[in-house]
């Protein structure tokens, strides 16, 4: 087979494990771009056929590079996802990609088609494995004659990202709260702001809406295994995956995100008090210490901690004494009550993302977890109910790849040498993701092959 370029957008800890697998082919020569050069060289060092450059995508220059490669993926922010598939619908290059389609990358499926690339979404973890299974029990369950829904239960329960395990210092650091941030601050600020959208899905046949101040308050204890406390709330809009998964009858649909017990009553709290702001603040100067911040924002009397504390207690709301002291404790964590003077950012959210990313760094030895689970209830042609499970305990390892890394970073690399290896269910003009057998399969029996596997059970 001919040799294959690949330009690697991002130098993330993603791409490391992403090119691993694709060195494994030896005609591929690789690029890996970032803004910095040292983070792409980072990811070059030590591997053969890779090289480094820098390069911003926002920039003219993007498009050069973009038309010298067979294959771009783009590991980027979501929000430069579309002027990357522009740049590729130019010079003529398929695109691979792990987040949502969105909106304007579905505006752009014709001029894909028109320009005859493949724009590849939705392969790495959450989207991408949790795809994989979806679609595998679904297919089964039809081609039995079996129906997901009817007034019947069928939830999709899965905790995006890294998590530390409750021996890690987040855990241990009073709130056993956020992930583990393998992105610094950037990644902290966009999961905390993930907690804070409006979700839709369908419950008994009607579609039920949470507004985005409700989220948190929406959180359930969802046991998946022994050992973890976890809470689930729904995810964003599921209502959608109901026709993009092909079960028309199913009457209850959710697509909802895993944190650890305590997680979803401190960033609740966060929000109540004003941390989550994302306006500048003229009035953040260098020099505040986090007291005197904390007194700015919820206008308490004073910076003292007792008087920061009963101001927590007239703004933020609780379900009970033990919820209050854990979101105290939490706080206090994060150091709001210290006299520490932080690293002042714009707006109070990114001041606060700059503390949680220090917090939530990882420590020698530590490892993460990723635990995906799906839950179906079906109804058989004789009347029978079983429910079907279909769980992924996923550890990271320490001091090397994170769970995060290697099953989103091995699963787009899976995907994207599937596209260059020309297999038919892949090279298709326009904008995928795998919803099909045809994709999914593939993509599937080589991701078990890297050890990454949901284990099914009925009941």
């Amino acid at each position: 087979m001919a040799g294959k370029k690949i330009l690697i957008l991002g130098s993330g800890m993603v791409a490391k494990p992403c090119v691993d697998y694709l060195l494994r082919s030896p005609n591929n020569t690789l690029t890996v771009a970032c803004r910095t050069l040292s983070s792409a060289q980072q990811v070059a060092a030590g591997r053969a056929r890779v090289k480094a450059i820098s390069l911003d995508v926002t920039f003219p220059e993007l498009d050069q590079y973009v038309a010298g490669h067979d294959c771009v993926i783009s590991l980027v922010l979501v929000t430069h996802h579309a002027n990357v598939v522009r740049s590729a619908i130019r010079g003529k290059t398929n695109v691979v990609a792990t987040s949502y389609v969105s909106p304007a990358i579905r505006e752009l499926e014709h001029e894909a088609k028109q320009a005859g690339i493949t724009v590849l979404n939705e392969v790495g973890a959450d989207p991408g494995v949790d795809h994989l299974y979806a679609i595998k029990t679904i297919d089964e369950v039809h081609e039995k004659g079996g129906k997901l829904g009817l007034r019947v239960l069928l939830v999709l329960w899965w905790s995006p990202g890294t998590r530390s395990l409750p021996q890690s210092s987040a855990f241990q650091g009073g709130s056993s709260i956020f992930c583990k941030a393998v992105h610094g601050p950037l990644t902290i600020r966009i999961l905390v702001l993930s907690q804070r959208n409006p979700a839709r899905f369908l419950q008994d046949g009607n579609v039920v809406e949470i507004p985005n101040k409700d989220l948190m308050s929406s959180a359930v204890p969802y046991h998946v295994a022994d050992g973890y406390s976890f809470l689930a709330y729904p995810n964003r809009d599921s209502v959608p995956f109901r026709d993009a998964y092909r079960i028309p009858e199913a009457q209850t649909f959710i697509r909802g995100t895993l944190r650890y017990e305590g997680n979803t009553a401190l960033v609740k709290a966060l929000i109540e008090l004003g941390w989550l702001d994302t306006a500048p603040k003229n009035w953040l100067q260098n020099g505040m210490s986090w007291p005197e911040i904390q007194q700015k924002v919820t206008g308490a009397v004073s910076d003292t901690e007792a008087d920061l504390v009963a101001r927590v207690d007239e703004i933020c709301t609780f379900s009970s004494p033990a919820q209050r002291n854990k979101v105290l404790a939490g706080l206090k964590w994060m150091g709001l009550f210290s006299g520490e003077v932080p690293i002042i950012r714009e707006t109070l959210l990114d001041t606060l993302s700059d503390r949680l990313s220090m917090l939530c760094s990882f420590q020698p030895g530590e490892r993460d977890l990723l635990m995906l689970q799906h839950k179906f209830v079906v109804e058989w042609k004789d009347g029978t109910k079983n429910t079907i499970t279909s769980t992924l305990e996923f550890f990271g390892e320490p001091d090397d790849y994170s769970a995060m890394s290697k099953t989103v970073g091995l699963t787009c690399g899976i995907a994207t040498q599937l596209l260059l290896n020309g297999d038919p269910a892949f090279n298709k003009p326009g904008v995928l993701a795998p919803y099909s057998r045809e994709i999914c399969e593939p993509i599937r029996t080589r991701v078990e092959a890297e050890g990454i596997k949901l284990i099914e059970k009925i009941f």
